[in-house]
């Protein structure tokens, strides 16, 4: 089971480095496509949508029904709520901090204060998605692991690093556009996925090793995940659609149908 371990830490890994890919944009280009973001924002946030049910909540359920003396359906509404109020609270924090952090009142320190306020808001929610993705594969089964089971933790993996690479982008774009150079821009900008690696590594600790919480960990990770799309990702996808109203709109239900195709088609 350690091996699960493992395979989370590469797992969340991965979508650092994807976080990463984002941010380096700021090295090659001035300015990543808006069209080619918002699709990638919406093709993200459609298979984090449909993962949630079938690759977290779905099992969530499954589970409760063998380990949990509560009835199934209550502990995933509790975790799916939990999840989701863990990260209204992450909000708050970050509204917090921006109150604690405010540079002056002149245009341009509001300008340097959204984008701290915007690194610390990234960097606090990629906490649940590396749990999430620390989860997923902590949940996969002790002895008998299925093609099936391996595909849907590391479809989730893939979800969440698809909806760094724009993060990394939002973090390292703005700060070169500040008068950052593009080095420090890049490595402010990787910086923030820096905490999925770890949050990915306690999360799979918790339910390899307390299996008890499993059923409240995978619903847990739906509700962070269904609150970071519908609150973050698909309304900023839906913003500057003048020249192609329908990209994003299109992304969305296209990773949902992949997402959904692949989890059914395997499971």
């Amino acid at each position: 089971m350690d091996n699960y371990v493992i395979l989370a830490l590469v797992a969340t890994l991965g979508t650092w480095f994807v976080t990463a890919l984002g941010a380096a944009t700021v090295i090659f280009f001035k300015s990543p496509s808006a069209k080619a973001l918002n699709l990638m924002l919406g093709f993200a946030s459609g298979v984090m949508i449909a993962a949630s049910f079938w690759s977290l909540l779905q099992p969530a359920v499954e589970r409760a029904e063998k380990l949990s003396g509560m009835p199934a359906y209550l502990v995933a509404t509790v975790g799916f709520l939990s999840g989701a109020v863990f990260m209204w609270a992450s909000d708050k924090a970050v509204g917090l901090a921006q109150r604690r952090f405010y540079l002056s009142e002149t245009r341009s320190g509001d300008r340097v204060n959204r984008i701290i306020m915007l690194v610390l808001s990234i960097t606090l929610h990629n906490i649940p998605e590396g749990l999430a993705v620390g989860v997923a594969f902590g949940a996969l089964p002790a002895k008998s692991l299925s093609p099936e089971a391996l595909m849907g933790a590391v479809s989730i993996a893939v979800g969440i690093g698809l909806q760094n690479f724009p993060e990394g982008a939002a973090v390292s774009v703005p700060l070169r556009k500040e008068g950052f150079s593009r080095r420090k821009s890049f490595f402010i900008g990787q910086a923030s996925g820096l905490v999925e690696p770890i949050s990915g590594v306690i999360g799979a600790l918790l339910v390899v090793y307390i299996e008890a919480i499993l059923p409240y960990a995978l619903s847990f990770a739906a509700g962070a995940m269904i609150l970071v799309a519908v609150h973050e990702l698909i309304p900023e996808c839906q913003q500057n659609q003048d020249e192609s109203p329908y990209t994003a709109t299109m992304g969305i239900v296209s990773g949902f149908a992949v997402m959904m195709l692949l989890d059914v088609m395997l499971g």
